[in-house]
C-alpha cells in the first residue's frame, strides 16, 4: 500500500507535496490525533487528565505525564546597556528580556563569574553575547573567548554573532570581529584572526593544542581578555572535564602573565550540580541563576514499553519495530520529529526503517535523514538547514543532536532506548518544543535492563534529580600531563601553585626525566624551565580517543569521500565484507586501506547488515 500523509483534522489521508505547513490549530490536532494513536487510547487528551501511571494496553504505557505551559516572564535591559546594542537586539524582535536573562547580564555587568542552567530554548546564549558585545561596544580593545564542546555548535554561535554584528555596525559603523578558530581554519586566516578577532570561538581541544602553547602570538588576545564563556557546561565531565579543568588552570596562569582577569559565564543543560561544577572547573565562586523565565509550551511525556510477544520466555517486541511505529505515527501527520538512537548502527536502521515506510511520499528523498558522527560536515550542515527550513521533517540521531544546535521548532522527540542519565533523556526531550508550542516526548524502552527498571518505576525518572557532573582535575596521571604543558608555556616558579595543586614534588618528577630543569635565583628561589625538545601539549588528547580517523572512499561511481569514523568504531565496522550503512544506503567494505586509514566501499543491493562481535 502506498504511503499516505493525514490530515487529522478530516481523518482521511491527502496527498501532499513536502513541506506542509500545518496552522497552530492543526498542528495541535494533528499532535492530538498521533497521541492517541501512540498510547491507544489510554491517553485522552481533548479530556486533559491529570498525570498518571496508567495499566492496561499489556502494560505497553507505563506512564504518561503532562508537564503545563508556563508563561513569560520578563525584565527590562540593565541601564549600562549600550543604545547601539539595544538598537541591534530590537531589530531582531528582542525589545526586552526574559527575567533569567537580566539576572545574569547583571552578575556579568559587575564582574561575578555566573553559571546559567535552564531548559533548552530559553535563550541562554544572550546571557553572554549581551554583556560581551555591550564590553566590546564600550572599549573596543576588550576580547572574549568562546568554549565550545564541538566543533558544530561554535559554528551554530558564529551565525547568530555575526547576524548581532552585522546590526551593530549597519546602524553604527562599529565593525566587531567575531571568528572561529578550530582545526578548520585556513592557516592564511589565522594570524589575521589573531590581530582583529574581538570575540574567538573555539573549543578546549584547540585551546589545549593550538593557541596556549603559542601564547605570544595571542598577547592582544591574553592583555584583554575580560570574558570566557563555557557553553553546554554539562559536558564537562568524567575525564574530558578533569581534563578541561587542568586546561583552564593553565589559561589561568597566562591570563595572570599578561595581566588580565577574566570573568566566566558558563550555561548548562539541567544537573545536580551546575554551580559546584562550575567551581570546580574554574577554581572560581559562582552566581547561580536557575529560574527560568522564558515561555515553555505544554508538553506530553509518554513511556512506552514494546509488547511482550513470548510470555514464556518474556520476550517483547523489538524497540527498534516499536520506535519506527511510535515515530511513524507523528510523521505521518507531517509533525516534525527528531529520533535518539543509542548507537551508529541503531541509527542507521531506523533511519533505513523510516525512508522505507515513507518511500512513495513526494519529497521522501529529504523527507526522512540520519545524523551522525562520521557525516561529513557538509552533509551535517545540509541536514541542520533541512530541520530549520522544515524540508526534512523527521531525523534519526545520535546524542550529536543532543548539544544545543540550532535545528528550529520540532514538535516531537522519540527517543529509542534509555540514554543512560536523567540528565540526558530531559535534554533530548527538550529538543522538541520551542517557546508556546505544544510537544511531545515519547521513551521506547529496550530490553536491557536498566530500560526495563526505569519503564516499570516512572517515578524514578519524573520525581528524582538529575545526576551530578563529577571530574578529579587531580587525578595524577591527568595533571602530570598538563603541568608538562604549564611548564613549556611559562616557566614554573619554585613557590608558585597550579591551580590549588603545589606541584613542586611533580616537577622534581619531571627534572628526574629530563624535561624541566631547575634555576635558582640566588635569593633562595628560582624557576623550572622546560628543557625537552618534545612538544607535549600533542600526547595530551582530551577526550582520551584517537584522532586518527578511517576515510571512507565511496567506488561505485569514481572514488568520493563519503564519511570517517574514528578509530576505535573503525575496526568493528570497516573490516572487509563488513556492510557499511549511510541514510538507507548499503555499502560492502571492498578493503579495508589500514596503514593509509582508508576503507573502500561499493553500493550495494542486500536484505542484511553485519555487526560485529565483540569478546572479552
Amino acid at each position: 500500500m502506498e504511503p499516505e500523509l493525514i490530515d487529522s483534522s478530516s481523518a482521511t489521508p491527502v496527498r501532499s507535496t513536502i513541506p506542509v505547513t500545518l496552522t497552530p490549530d492543526r498542528k495541535d490536532i494533528a499532535l492530538d490525533a498521533a497521541l492517541q494513536r501512540v498510547t491507544s487510547g489510554v491517553l485522552s487528551v481533548f479530556e486533559r487528565p491529570p498525570a498518571h501511571e496508567p495499566a492496561g494496553s499489556e502494560e505497553r504505557i507505563t506512564a504518561v505525564r503532562r508537564l503545563p505551559a508556563c508563561p513569560a516572564r520578563s525584565a527590562p535591559f540593565p541601564p549600562a546597556i549600550d543604545p547601539r546594542l539595544r538598537a541591534a537586539l530590537g531589530a531582531r524582535g528582542i525589545a526586552e528580556l526574559y527575567t533569567h536573562q537580566a539576572e545574569a547580564i547583571e552578575h556579568a555587568l559587575h564582574g561575578r563569574h555566573v553559571v546559567v542552567t535552564t531548559p533548552t530554548a530559553s535563550g541562554k546564549t544572550l546571557c553572554y553575547n549581551v554583556p560581551i558585545l555591550n564590553a566590546v561596544l564600550h572599549d573596543p580593545s576588550s576580547r572574549a573567548l568562546y568554549l565550545f564542546p564541538t566543533k558544530a555548535l561554535a559554528q551554530d554561535q558564529l551565525a547568530e554573532l555575526h547576524a548581532l554584528s552585522s546590526a551593530i555596525g549597519e546602524s553604527s559603523g562599529f565593525e566587531i570581529g567575531v571568528h572561529t578558530y578550530d582545526g578548520d581554519t585556513p592557516q592564511d586566516a589565522r594570524r589575521a584572526i589573531r590581530g582583529r578577532a574581538h570575540l574567538v570561538l573555539s573549543n578546549p581541544d584547540m585551546l589545549h593544542s593550538g593557541i596556549l602553547p603559542h601564547h605570544p602570538k595571542w598577547a592582544k588576545l591574553f592583555e584583554n581578555l575580560q570574558f570566557i564563556v563555557i557553553d553546554e557546561l554539562h559536558a564537562y565531565r568524567g575525564v574530558f572535564g578533569s581534563h578541561l579543568a587542568n586546561v583552564l588552570r593553565r589559561l589561568h596562569r597566562i591570563c595572570r602573565h599578561y595581566g588580565s582577569r577574566p570573568v566566566f559565564i558558563c550555561s548548562s543543560a539541567t544537573i545536580a550540580n551546575p554551580r559546584e561544577l562550575a567551581e570546580r572547573l574554574t577554581e572560581q565562586s559562582f552566581a547561580l541563576v536557575e529560574e527560568s523565565g522564558a515561555p515553555r509550551g505544554e508538553k506530553w511525556f509518554v513511556f512506552v514499553n514494546p509488547p511482550v510477544v513470548n510470555r514464556e520466555l518474556g520476550i517483547r517486541r523489538s524497540y527498534l519495530a516499536e520506535t519506527r511505529r511510535v515515530a511513524g505515527e507523528f510523521l505521518r501527520r507531517n509533525l516534525q520529529a527528531i529520533v535518539f538512537a543509542q548507537s551508529r548502527l541503531a541509527t542507521e536502521i531506523l533511519t533505513t526503517y523510516l525512508k522505507e515506510d515513507f518511500a512513495g511520499v513526494p519529497g521522501d528523498d529529504q523527507r526522512i535523514r540520519g545524523y551522525r558522527g562520521g557525516y561529513l560536515p557538509g552533509r551535517r550542515r545540509e541536514i541542520e538547514r533541512g530541520l530549520r527550513t522544515g524540508h526534512v521533517r523527521g531525523v534519526v540521531s545520535t546524542n550529536a543532536l543532543e548539544l544545543g544546535l540550532d535545528i528550529g521548532a520540532l514538535d516531537v522527540s522519540v527517543m529509542a532506548g534509555y540514554p543512560g542519565t536523567i540528565a540526558a533523556t530531559w535534554q533530548r526531550a527538550g529538543r522538541a518544543g520551542r517557546r508556546n508550542s505544544r510537544s511531545a516526548a515519547v521513551l521506547v524502552a529496550s530490553s536491557a535492563p536498566v530500560d526495563q527498571f526505569v519503564i516499570r518505576h516512572p517515578s524514578y525518572f519524573f520525581d528524582a534529580s538529575p545526576e551530578h557532573a563529577l571530574i578529579n582535575p587531580d587525578n595524577l596521571h591527568i595533571l602530570l600531563a598538563h603541568v608538562k604543558c604549564a611548564a613549556f608555556e611559562l616557566p614554573f616558579k619554585t613557590d608558585e601553585v597550579f591551580g590549588r595543586e603545589n606541584v613542586q614534588e611533580v616537577l622534581g618528577v619531571l627534572a628526574e626525566a629530563g624535561f624541566v630543569h631547575l634555576t635558582a635565583d640566588g635569593e633562595g628561589g628560582g624557576a623550572w624551565y622546560w628543557t625537552s625538545e618534545s612538544y607535549p601539549a600533542d600526547a595530551v588528547s582530551l577526550r582520551s580517543v584517537s584522532s586518527d580517523n578511517f576515510v571512507i572512499v565511496d567506488t561505485t561511481n569514481g572514488a568520493d569521500v563519503i564519511g570517517e569514523t574514528d578509530f576505535t568504531s573503525g575496526l568493528p565496522t570497516l573490516h572487509p565484507k563488513a556492510i557499511y550503512l549511510m541514510e538507507g544506503k548499503l555499502f560492502q567494505v571492498e578493503r579495508l586501506d589500514f596503514e593509509g586509514r582508508k576503507a573502500y566501499v561499493r553500493e550495494i543491493d542486500c536484505d542484511y547488515y553485519t555487526d560485529a562481535i565483540t569478546y572479552t
